[in-house]
């Protein structure tokens, strides 16, 4: 076992474009194309008519994670009666967390027959009652197919009177079939209006690019030609083709993540692959062929060919060229794989593997003959995820400033190659490089970018703490039994960074980010800016000699040197920046089960300075120049407009109306957008089709780019420059008491 801060997937969220962010949630939320996570679920998860059986290797890694839960979590809540009730609820929930797949007469049999005892099986390597259940999810989730494809036959008014409620997450559980069916019915038509209106969306942007081809940039913004039926019609056909795929390590996953969810949201079980994809999230690693994908624009029945990783595989082959459509692929001496249809996430468990074994893609340019292309798998390094630097020259009442910028995506740590003494990759060794390469070029101040960091290696953020706070206790740890752990830094005094110092966080912010910056806080080391981060202070140990698959357990608990835990709570900032992040997807505060927040007592520090009066004057300053700033404006417009239309919890089922609303925030989106441009020098858009053809080409562009050679997208830097800005603040200040 090795010791790990881990992070659950969801929480897992990679650095990304912040005006999509927001922009996605707004368009989500008036479109219903989220409309049921359920159907997202099974979409996610093909399923299959033919009966699963679980193997033996899952049934003794169930007994083995069930008797972990029982023994060994932080809360040392036994796995009984009560438990198993829970557990229960949790599993079917996480199914159908919108209850509109089960009806309540499978919930009242299920609970009758396994909410007592649903524990002692998991104990006892039982699967059968959690495979039972899940056939059923399988057989209604067939049911919602067929339904659905047999209203498609015939025509639907799409001008309706009626209404549907997008939020079921508490409603009960249909009790006839006819009321599920009514429901099904009104989730179609809202399924038809909102890609009606796409449609049309499209069409106008394709009409902006005829008659100015520049809007498209280079890029190929071609759209799929299919109408609102066509396109649902091969959205499920296509999913009940994928009835033939699904493993019974879906099934696996399912209930023990369930139970595992039933104790707190941060232990999870992962399966082979899944677990393939943990380890090369924590390590910067990946065993495949070196290249990404995604679906084909305009017929996702294709995935095709992205970029290609210099010196992986595919590159060195010559043989695989970006655009290539991947139609089929082979593992060594295995049968030829048709993946015409298949999803992104289901072709890269294909082609990953084992180093040394051998994988054969079936290629196909555009247009051209089919070829096919053995491969040899190799480790493959991901450099552009790592740490990044660079310098900023920022103007200050009439100077100029170096500033330092340290962009840490993760806590990472390849665990098993130092295990195994080979060569490896730590954010620590990154971390202490970058700072040795800033201070020879003379900054004057280092801005700590953690943004959407979602946490990593406990070691390392200790030992990377130890860089720039002098000594003393760093983080305490608490384990489930009361014993209190504390990781200090003994190097008697030496830092490598000593310089102004300022961190950004955000609500993506989470685990070893928040210890960083919690302690950043408490020594007043540095100045923390942003927004609160996600409140996620619990460790993890990863289990990795499972019978079968892998697992993260919570064990221990994080608290600050004063005492006050991180977790639920999280750390917030000195100065607040704009939060374009929603706390229904990262909060620990939402979380089901999330543990509580609380105290121990302070370990005893010293602080490196006094900053506290200088805050106040800190926060004026930068609110002064966050009001007039045109990123940041936008921003706030935007959010406000998403968190409006996210509280609508009910949707019409009529196109006009639908239409309506949806134009009206396009034209309040659109507003905000060009009073940026023209604030910032630009031209603004003509029309909401122009601007959404450009951003498409921009998206296209920047997808094809390596990570460190896309250029900063101006409403992500406002924030590098304003914490810049209130770093030199604070230095000019510094000056001046001296």
């Amino acid at each position: 076992m090795t010791a790990v801060d881990s992070t659950s997937k969801k929480h897992a969220a990679r650095r990304s474009r912040i005006f999509s962010i927001v922009l996605s949630a707004l368009t989500l939320a008036l479109s219903g194309a989220g409309l049921n996570q359920a159907i997202n679920h099974a979409y996610a998860a093909p399923i299959t008519a033919n009966a699963l059986t679980p193997t033996a290797d899952q049934q003794l890694v169930t007994k083995q994670m069930a008797q972990l839960m029982d023994r060994q979590h932080y809360l040392n809540m036994p796995l009984d009666a009560n438990t198993s009730k829970r557990v229960l609820a949790m599993y079917i929930d996480s199914l159908d967390s919108e209850h509109t797949l089960f009806l309540q007469q499978d919930v009242d049999e299920f609970t009758q027959k396994y909410a007592a005892t649903l524990g002692d099986s998991l104990k006892a390597g039982d699967l059968n009652p959690a495979f039972e259940i899940y056939q059923r999810y399988l057989k209604r989730i067939n049911e919602f197919h067929q339904a659905m494809l047999a209203d498609l036959n015939v025509p639907q008014d799409l001008n309706g009177t009626g209404t549907i409620d997008t939020d079921r997450e508490k409603a009960p559980f249909f009790k006839s079939s006819a009321e599920q069916r009514d429901y099904w019915h009104k989730q179609l038509i809202s399924q038809l209006i909102s890609l009606t209106i796409t449609r049309q969306e499209e069409q106008a942007k394709q009409a902006a690019l005829k008659a100015n081809p520049a809007l498209a940039n280079g890029q190929d913004l071609s759209t799929s030609e299919l109408t609102p039926v066509e396109t649902l019609k091969k959205r499920y056909k296509r999913q009940m083709e994928q009835v033939s795929r699904v493993k019974s390590d879906k099934v696996l996953e399912a209930i023990l993540n369930a139970a595992l969810a039933t104790y707190d949201p941060h232990s999870n079980y992962f399966a082979p692959i899944e677990a393939m994809e943990m380890n090369r999230q924590t390590t910067l690693a990946l065993e495949g062929i070196g290249v990404s994908i995604r679906p084909e624009r305009g017929n996702e029945d294709y995935t095709r060919i992205e970029t290609i990783v210099e010196g992986g595989p595919a590159a060195k082959s010559g043989q695989i060229h970006a655009g290539d459509r991947i139609i089929a692929v082979a593992q060594d001496g295995g049968p030829m794989v048709d993946v015409v249809g298949w999803s992104s996430s289901e072709i890269v468990a294909l082609i990953r593997g084992a180093r040394g074994t051998k994988v054969t893609l079936r290629v196909q340019a555009k247009g051209g003959s089919p070829r096919q292309v053995p491969l040899v798998r190799d480790v493959i390094q991901e450099d552009d995820a790592g740490v990044q630097t660079r310098i900023i020259e920022e103007q200050h009442n009439g100077k100029t400033y170096r500033m330092g910028v340290l962009d840490i995506p993760s806590f990472y740590l390849n665990y098993r190659a130092r295990r195994e003494g080979a060569n490896y990759r730590s954010v620590f060794d990154d971390t202490q490089k970058a700072i040795n390469h800033l201070n020879a070029q003379h900054i004057d101040g280092l801005v700590v970018d953690l943004r959407a960091n979602p946490g990593g290696s406990l070691e390392d953020v200790a030992k990377m703490l130890g860089l720039f706070i002098k000594q003393g206790p760093l983080v305490q740890i608490r384990d489930g039994n009361g014993a209190v752990n504390v990781y200090r830094d003994l190097d008697g005094g030496a830092q490598d960074y000593s310089g102004p110092l300022a961190v950004l966080i955000n609500l993506a912010s989470a685990s070893a980010s928040e210890i960083f910056s919690a302690a950043i806080q408490d020594y007043q080391r540095g100045i923390i800016l942003g927004s609160t981060t996600t409140g996620k202070g619990t460790a993890q140990v990863q289990l990795d000699s499972l019978a079968y698959g892998q697992a993260t357990l919570t064990q221990r608990k994080f608290y600050r040197v004063t005492g006050g835990s991180t977790q639920n709570k999280g750390v917030v900032p000195d100065i607040p920046l704009v939060s374009v992040y929603d706390e229904d997807d990262f909060g620990e505060r939402k979380a089901k089960n999330a543990l509580a927040w609380d105290t121990i007592k302070t370990a005893p520090y010293q602080r490196d300075q006094d900053l506290s009066p200088l805050l106040p004057e800190l926060l004026a300053q930068s609110e002064q120049r966050q009001k007039i700033n045109p990123q940041f404006n936008f921003l706030r417009e935007v959010k406000r407009l998403s968190e409006a239309n996210k509280n609508r919890k009910v949707l019409s089922l009529n196109l006009n109306t639908r239409l309506q609303e949806i134009q009206k925030t396009e034209a309040q989106t659109l507003a905000a957008e060009n009073t940026r441009r023209v604030q910032t020098g630009l031209a603004p858009y003509a029309t909401w089709d122009i601007y959404q053809t450009a951003l498409d080409a921009q998206s296209e562009a920047r997808a094809k780019m390596k990570a460190t050679e896309r250029p900063k997208l101006p409403e992500d830097e406002a924030y590098v420059h304003e914490a810049n800005q209130v770093l030199i603040d604070y230095m000019q200040k510094t000056l001046q008491a001296h």
